[in-house]
């Protein structure tokens, strides 16, 4: 974020989203016309390890969120083109067969895991806000992101760097667990749109139209690795791959039907999964020493000293 440090756009405060004191001063400082609420625990193997932190941070913080937003809209007289969107996944519908029509936006939802759980619990209370109390909000379920800046717990970062460091790639089960893959500049755009042009009480779909087997990444990224740095015993990165364990309740399928978000909003995704793919790889390679920060822990030390 160093490019945008020193913008008079830019205003950076650190806090819990859970804590109404804070998240109300944020408020009450600026005159906020819009929040887009990114704000999730989203790793679903933590929330099978630890389900209270996903729920007091996806849960009640949302609430909070909601609470803070509502008081202030009700506040300066509810005032028009302030809007409240909500950033969801495709988990909380659930797990599809092979054979199952993609999610739509009346697809029921059915959460198979603590983290699909609690995103389900702070869909549901977007919603009853706007029901309840006309509260301008917009919700969007997105599939799997990919691009530069990704955690490295996630599947692409991960299997990047183990590969670098010459470690295991671990793979779920058989492999064959199937999700759609969106471009996370491709997401942002979705975003923008129904923030600006979304209906209000509404939701909208978006995903990448690129549903793959987690085996069939694992392969390209290796095949990717292979041709821009080759291992120095001449081995294919492929041979670092290691089926484990399938974890509790992984769900098969995930696809998005985004009829919706096409029709009314114009939006489709713009950069193939190939196409993206590179480009990902590419950064990960360039940017080495922030991928090292992360997996120290070294951000959150330098985080926390420039905010305090």
């Amino acid at each position: 974020m160093s490019e945008f440090e020193k913008s008079d756009q830019y205003v950076f405060r650190q806090g819990d989203i859970r804590d109404v004191h804070f998240v109300a001063s944020i408020f009450e400082e600026f005159n906020i016309e819009a929040v887009i609420h990114f704000a999730a625990e989203s790793h679903v193997d933590r929330s099978i390890d630890g389900p209270r932190d996903f729920v007091e941070t996806n849960v009640l913080g949302t609430l909070t969120l909601l609470q803070v937003f509502k008081d202030s809209w009700e506040k300066r007289g509810k005032p028009e083109g302030i809007r409240f969107l909500h950033v969801s996944t495709d988990e909380v519908f659930g797990s599809l067969s092979s054979e199952d029509p993609a999610f739509s936006e009346t697809t029921p939802y059915d959460p198979r895991s603590p983290y699909s759980a609690s995103k389900a619990g702070s869909d549901h209370l977007v919603m009853a806000f706007h029901h309840t109390y006309g509260m301008p909000v917009v919700m969007t379920n997105c599939s799997n992101n990919y691009g530069p800046y990704q955690f490295p717990e996630k599947l692409i970062p991960l299997m990047v760097l183990n590969a670098l460091e010459g470690k295991p790639l671990p793979i779920y089960g058989d492999g064959m667990n199937v999700r759609d893959w969106l471009y996370v500049e491709d997401h942002c755009r979705a975003i923008q749109l129904v923030l600006e042009k979304g209906k209000l009480g509404q939701s909208y779909n978006i995903g990448g139209n690129a549903e793959k087997p987690n085996i069939e990444i694992v392969d390209a990224l290796c095949g990717l690795l292979d041709r821009k740095v080759p291992r120095e015993d001449g081995k294919s990165y492929l041979d670092l791959k290691t089926f484990v364990q399938d974890r509790p309740g992984h769900d098969r399928r995930y696809a998005m039907d985004i009829q919706k978000i096409h029709s009314e909003l114009g939006w489709e995704p713009s950069v193939s999964f190939k196409e993206g793919l590179e480009m990902t790889v590419d950064w990960y390679l360039e940017n080495r020493e922030w991928c090292e920060a992360i997996t120290t822990g070294k951000y959150r030390r330098e985080r926390l000293g420039a905010a305090g």
